[in-house]
């Protein structure tokens, strides 16, 4: 996996991120919100691997994982930042 694979996956991860953010912005309850970025992750993910190239995985059981774990890192990375402001 060169450049364009590891950007595909951070791309994945900032759209879940934008996705939790708006889901945060509505009257959804925030026990939902890793579910939501893990679900757009997963659409994502299949999605990517048909039309990104370079994409890091080239069956469907593997584009859900990438984009799940893609989905939820957003979530911890808005915890990572939470808890850096502390």
């Amino acid at each position: 996996m060169d450049f364009a694979g590891v950007a595909s996956v951070v791309g994945i991860t900032v759209i879940c991120y934008l996705t939790g953010m708006i889901a945060k912005a509505t009257a959804v309850d925030n026990k939902w919100i890793p579910v939501i970025v893990g679900i757009a992750g997963a659409i994502l993910g299949v999605a990517g691997m048909y039309v990104i190239k370079d994409f890091p995985a080239t069956d469907v059981i593997n584009a859900l994982a990438v984009g799940i774990v893609s989905g939820l890192a957003s979530t911890g990375a808005n915890q990572i930042a939470k808890i850096s402001k502390r």
